[in-house]
């Protein structure tokens, strides 16, 4: 079973004085335990359509599912965990206690609530700040526990909007380690928002390219992984690595050159529905 679904998704906002389309027909399919990244310029509805799959808004046309059910019925099931640019954490609440918190609002009881908390805590390399607050934190460590929340209910699926995209280059490289390390872990499929190519390349199995507004898939760039062992250097170093962020920019910059590129450097395309 597939972990999302997107069938023939169009997303229109109607205001006083326009009319905007944000989306155009959008299909597309994120296998269970498959990395995806979407990428496109400002407004080009990357956002919307994260939205769209957790149920934050509905689309104008067509059809959204994840694991087979409704969007809706998902977002009731706890099918999936999210987490946003901005942390959004609780500052009178601890570490512990903010990862607590989806937990605590579906009844678990607080034993089952501070044995997973801690558990995920330690998955994210806190364990030694379980009891700080977020003031206490950096901007990174802020994320971190954002990110060990979104995994509280063991959500199969990850929603992810650009949330390293406030941090500093070294945090956010480092990061992206994690978030792979913490990926292999659990199994989770992800779709993560970004705007940044080599952060796309570097974390996902597949690069959604989207086009300026209205939103419309333009490309699908599968990325020549290296060796699972491989460490972050060796991987932002490799031929292969340099190969698909080429691919990625150039499917961002014109359709036909980028084409010739991926085949010239090896890194495909497919399933991908363009109107």
């Amino acid at each position: 079973m597939s972990a999302v679904e997107v069938a023939g998704v169009t997303k229109v906002f109607e205001t006083r004085t326009d009319t905007v389309r944000a989306l155009d027909e959008v299909s597309l399919t994120v296998a269970d335990g498959e990395f995806v990244a979407l990428i496109g310029p400002s407004g080009c509805g990357k956002s919307t359509l994260m939205r769209l799959i957790a149920d934050l808004d509905e689309p104008s046309e067509g059809e959204v599912r994840v694991f087979g059910m409704p969007a809706r019925t998902a977002r009731l099931e706890r099918a999936y965990g999210i987490a946003f640019q901005q942390a959004g954490l609780l500052p009178w609440r601890t570490v512990r206690a903010n990862v607590e918190l989806p937990l605590e609002l579906h009844g678990a009881s607080a034993a089952a609530r501070r044995a997973r908390a801690d558990e995920l805590v330690e998955l994210v390399g806190l364990g030694d700040f379980a009891d700080h607050h977020p003031d206490q934190l950096s901007g990174g460590m802020q994320q971190r526990v954002a990110i060990a929340r979104s995994l509280a209910e063991h959500p199969r699926l990850l929603l992810m909007d650009e949330p390293f995209g406030a941090l500093d280059e070294m945090t956010r490289e480092r990061l992206q380690g994690e978030l792979l390390r913490i990926r292999t872990e659990t199994g989770a499929a992800v779709v993560f928002v970004t705007h940044s190519i080599p952060e796309a390349v570097f974390l996902a199995d597949r690069v959604v390219v989207m086009s300026p507004r209205p939103g419309r898939i333009t490309e699908i760039v599968d990325i020549d992984r290296p060796d699972a062992t491989a460490d972050a250097e060796s991987m932002r170093e490799s031929d292969a690595f340099f190969r698909s962020v080429t691919a990625v920019r150039e499917a961002l910059h014109g359709g036909g050159a980028a084409a010739e590129s991926a085949a010239t450097h090896g890194a495909s395309t497919r399933g991908v529905e363009t109107r």
